[in-house]
């Protein structure tokens, strides 16, 4: 949730600096990553017998490839990696900040930066390391079943190629 805030002040960012269009393509994309960020973590949740605490997860990565390849694809998404609906989204809404200030452009590099470090370290701490949960739970942590899967599929499809897909069309 608080990313999601973090994610609406970008948004507010784009109309102040006068890319409205910006934020509503931001908006946009944000929908997909965002989606499959909430989707993402309730397989994690599911696949842990409903533990919500990452500081119990950890190692997940090989027992949960698919929720870890979507939730991936989401990180890098959010993070506006090249290539990925946030990169078109958020370098939209960082050309507008530059042509009104450079330091408003740096302020928005920054926060882009914190979002990165944000959601990458839950990637890891849910996915890398050891197992910090107890055996037994481990020893139960499965991939979700497909009901829950092809939904990831779908929003990380959307997450990596909307931004290609409909740049241009917020905006004109």
């Amino acid at each position: 949730a608080y990313s999601t805030c973090s994610q609406l002040g970008y948004m507010f960012f784009a109309a102040g600096v006068g890319a409205f269009g910006g934020a509503m393509f931001h908006l946009f994309t944000h929908a997909f990553f965002k989606a499959l960020l909430f989707l993402g973590a309730g397989s994690v949740i599911h696949a842990m017998h409903h533990e919500q605490d990452m500081r119990h997860m950890g190692g997940l990565r090989s027992k949960t490839p698919i929720t870890f390849v979507t939730l991936v694809a989401a990180a890098l998404a959010i993070s506006g990696f090249p290539f990925t609906s946030g990169y078109f989204s958020k370098d939209a809404i960082l050309e507008a900040a530059h042509g009104r200030s450079p330091v408003l452009y740096w302020i928005g590099v920054v926060t882009a930066g914190m979002t990165a470090f944000y959601v990458f370290r839950s990637i890891f701490m849910t996915f890398f390391g050891k197992p910090r949960a107890s055996h037994e739970v481990m020893h139960h942590v499965h991939e979700s079943p497909q009901v829950m899967l092809v939904p990831l599929y779908l929003l990380a499809i959307g997450a990596v190629l909307a931004g290609v897909i409909f740049e241009g069309r917020f905006y004109g």
